[in-house]
């Protein structure tokens, strides 16, 4: 194992945790942008299997940071990646909670609050578009996305009800050869 790739998932990671508003759900974009563009680990297939098996397990959404880890360096990758996406934001979260509690209910306080909020949900609907990009590349798979969509957004459904319909499409797509 090359400290070189350790080194490059520290730097990678630890950058990426410190502008993870919204969770590592929201960072997913950067994430992808770092290891399929930039650095060339994988390709855009390969991200969105690690991202599906991040989301399909138990666990925090942070587990495709510790999958990509493993990918590259073993269980000492997986190690680093986590503890340099988890370590920096933590401990700045806590700095920042220090603060904001001797500050609570000031009024510049409560604008930043209410800042904070669409720009966390602008990452985590822009994370959505670039998986979409990356793992959508048939007619099939587009409407697949699009009825996932439309039903969280219109409906008061579960997001099991999508998943579970998604993965009825894909087996009957699959068996008549829609699926490539």
């Amino acid at each position: 194992m090359k400290l070189s790739v350790l080194a490059a998932l520290a730097r990678t990671f630890g950058a990426i945790s410190l502008v993870a508003v919204g969770g590592a759900n929201a960072t997913t974009p950067e994430i992808r942008h770092r290891v399929v563009d930039q650095l060339n680990w994988f390709d855009d297939a390969a991200f969105s299997h690690l991202f599906a098996i991040s989301q399909a397990a138990p666990g925090p959404n942070v587990l495709i940071v510790s999958l990509i880890g493993w990918r590259m360096a073993g269980v000492v990758g997986l190690l680093v990646a986590t503890v340099a996406m988890l370590a920096p934001s933590s401990l700045l979260a806590y700095g920042v909670a220090r603060f904001w509690s001797h500050s609570a209910g000031a009024p510049w306080v409560l604008k930043a609050q209410a800042a904070v909020a669409p720009i966390a949900v602008g990452l985590i609907l822009a994370s959505g578009v670039v998986l979409a990009r990356t793992a959508d590349h048939g007619l099939v798979t587009w409407i697949v996305t699009g009825g996932v969509v439309a039903l969280l957004v219109f409906s008061r459904r579960s997001p099991l009800w999508g998943l579970a319909a998604g993965a009825v499409v894909a087996v009957i797509a699959g068996r008549l050869g829609w699926l490539a």
